[in-house]
């Protein structure tokens, strides 16, 4: 309930509170004092240093913004990492390719698909956003922007990962393993101490995917949406089943028309299930965060987990619900 409909409702707009407050005074108290629930950081995955980074800025009264872009920064140049930024599985023909995105408290979007040679995607999303009036940029453009606002080329295909490739390239065999080649992406949501959300999503994508394919990661709507009103979501998983479904943006709907994080998350997948008959053959999952600091998770398959920093401490690879728990 919004404040000033909690105060309306009761009764008691510009009456004072004792200085023993009952415990029905209490419970106005805490309806007042909602930002005790703040900040908070969750991401996707086991991803405990990114979201480390991002809760430690929260904490020190940075921004939404500012902590979700440099939280999945971390991710983005870690080399054992080979799902997201430098270091990522090139496609099938030795291209490392990088998506993103990234969405503010006020609604505005930036992204990029397709981008080559720039380590972190997010950071020239954001420029997308910030300093264009467009929402996304792909392939040699991206690339170009990327250059004339000051980012340097670097070659992101590191040593194992072009060992890994010619390895596959014996073989050139493209089947999914859930949980472990679908786990291609960091998303991560923040709710900074003035109760603002902030989003963010990147990736290298499916190990050898076929040259040019983009995922779910950079689509606002599918690996990502947030509505500051109500709360956001992240995806991961067969990004091409989430953008069947828009799931995130279904989640922020379903929280919007009353149902918990936890809930929305569960009928987002459930969805998926209810039209993809192959759905014992990938994973989707999902994490959501709400006004009030409230998480929720649910996937296809078990084994996915989700990270998260509040109240000063970090808790990592937290399990998520799943379906036939």
């Amino acid at each position: 309930m919004k404040r000033r409909n909690f105060i309306k409702n009761t009764g008691i707009a510009g009456a004072g509170l004792s200085a023993t407050p009952s415990l029905f005074s209490k419970t106005i108290l805490n309806e007042l004092n909602m930002t005790q629930q703040y900040p908070v950081a969750v991401a996707t995955w086991n991803f405990q240093n990114a979201t480390k980074m991002a809760g430690k800025m929260l904490e020190n009264g940075k921004s939404a913004l500012d902590s979700v872009e440099k939280g999945v920064m971390v991710e983005e140049a870690n080399l054992k990492n080979t799902t997201v930024g430098n270091g990522g599985a090139p496609d099938r023909d030795g291209n490392v390719t990088v998506d993103a995105c990234i969405m503010s408290p006020d609604g505005d979007a930036g992204a990029v698909v397709y981008l080559k040679e720039i380590e972190h995607p997010v950071s020239v999303a954001r420029k997308v956003m910030e300093e264009t009036p467009h929402v996304m940029l792909a392939g040699e453009g991206a690339l170009q922007f990327a250059i004339q606002q000051g980012f340097q080329k670097k070659n992101l295909l590191t040593e194992d990962s072009e060992k890994a490739w010619k390895e596959w390239l014996e073989h050139k065999e493209y089947k999914p393993i859930i949980n472990i080649e679908n786990h291609d992406t960091i998303g991560m949501l923040c709710l900074d101490k003035k109760g603002d959300i902030a989003a963010a999503c990147t990736t290298s994508g499916l190990s050898y995917k076929i040259n040019g394919r983009v995922g779910d990661s950079p689509l606002i709507g599918a690996g990502l949406f947030l509505d500051n009103e109500v709360g956001g979501a992240v995806g991961t998983g067969m990004g091409e089943a989430i953008m069947k479904s828009v799931g995130s943006f279904l989640i922020v709907e379903l929280m919007r028309n009353g149902m918990s994080p936890q809930e929305a998350c569960k009928e987002a997948v459930m969805r998926t299930i209810r039209t993809a008959p192959n759905y014992k053959d990938f994973q989707v999952a999902y994490v959501a965060l709400n006004k009030q600091g409230e998480i929720g998770s649910y996937c296809i398959h078990k084994g996915f987990s989700y990270a998260k920093f509040h109240k000063g401490e970090s808790t990592d690879n937290l399990s998520a619900s799943y379906l036939n728990e």
